[in-house]
Formats: structure tokens, sequence, C-alpha cells
């Protein structure tokens, strides 16, 4: 499939077939593009956590979902008709950033800092190049002609995944990758309805534009 194409037809897929699993060679591949993102100091701290088992998947839904997510809002977009046809993905991949191996690597003598201070950095680069990854997997799922979806997971069961699979403290998930064939009935979000803002408004070239003037102003 050209990249052209592969953008075109990326979407948030909701929806898929439980009775056809995805190839191994083909997660593999997924995966593998994925450890092919770029990373700050090429510090690579990500981890990816694959669920294809349905023991597995069963448990990070449930250590996921199940209990008091923290308020009735949270309750609402955590339950009903969304988790049930999301729960229907033969693959999970669960993306985790390690912070600490970026502070190790920026404290090594090449990068100069002399510290681990997380000060030091203006944004969380461990969570955007594990997101850059997650990406990555997105767009190769798209290629391969599959559906897949990027969630996040409630705040208040993060510790509770965590326990649930041994995740190592140091490791924090950012999201999961649902991946399966979609279904003829998948439901668009209808957030879609809201159409793609006009590249004037978000693209600046040269500089950002100044704000017009008010009324009455010279």
């Amino acid at each position: 499939m050209e990249f052209d194409e592969v953008v075109r037809r990326r979407r948030m897929v909701r929806s898929y077939d439980p009775d056809r699993p995805v190839p191994a060679e083909v997660i593999d591949r997924i995966v593998r593009h994925g450890l092919r993102a770029p990373s700050a100091g090429f510090s690579q701290g990500w981890g990816f956590l694959v669920l294809t088992e349905p023991a597995d998947r069963d448990r990070y839904w449930s250590s996921t979902t199940e209990g008091d997510l923290g308020d009735a809002q949270a309750d609402t977009a955590w339950r009903g008709e969304w988790l049930t046809r999301m729960r229907t993905a033969p693959v999970l991949i669960v993306c985790l950033a390690n912070k600490s191996v970026y502070l190790n690597r920026y404290a090594e003598p090449d990068k100069g800092w002399t510290d681990r201070d997380e000060k030091h950095w203006p944004v969380p680069y461990w969570d955007i190049d594990t997101g850059f990854a997650a990406l990555l997997m997105h767009l190769s799922a798209v290629d391969a002609d599959l559906g897949s979806c990027f969630f996040g997971l409630p705040a208040t069961h993060v510790q509770n995944f965590k326990d649930a699979f041994g995740v190592p403290a140091e490791f924090n998930p950012i999201g999961t990758l649902s991946v399966g064939y979609r279904t003829a009935d998948d439901k668009r979000s209808p957030s879609l309805k809201r159409g793609h803002r006009p590249v004037a408004e978000v693209v600046h070239h040269g500089r950002w534009a100044a704000p017009a003037a008010s009324a009455g102003t010279p």
C-alpha cells in the first residue's frame, strides 16, 4: 500500500472480528516497525506488552475497567457498547515509557548534563517517543489491511494493570493499541463530525501571524 493511502485510510477502529486471529508474523512486523521510531539520544526507553491469548486479554480488560473508575463520567466513558466492541480485538499492544532510561542517558558524558534532574526536559520525551512508536505500529496495522485504535488507561487503574502483569515500577503505560480485522459495521466516532481544522488555521509559515487588531485600536 502506498504511504499516502495508509495515511488517508488511517482512523481509529473499534469493532473487530473475534473469530479471525492476526497471524503471528504480522504482529511481529508491526511491533518491529515500532522499534524504528526516533528517540532522544537513541535512549529507546520504551517497552511493549503484546497480548494475544484470550486469558491475557481478559486480564487486561478486567484490570483496567472493573470497579470504581473514579467518577461517573469515567464510568460512562469506559462501559457500555464501546467497551463491548473493543473487547473483540484479538491483539492488544500496551505501550509503556521508562523515564529513568532518559534521565540516565542524558547524564552520560556525551550529553553534557551532570545530573538526572527532570527540570532539564521541557517536555516528557519518554512519553513522546513511545507515542512515536505507537503511531508507527498503528500505521503498520493499516498497511497490513488491519484496523487499530489507540486509547488510554483510566488513571485510577494503572497500578491495577501493572500489578496484574508484573510490570516493573519504572515503566508507565501511555496507552494501548487494539489490532485486528475490522468488521463492516464498525461505527465511526461521532467526534469526526467536527471535521478537520482548516490548514490556514493551524499551519504558520515564517512566523505566527499576529492577532487581528480589535475595533477602535489605531
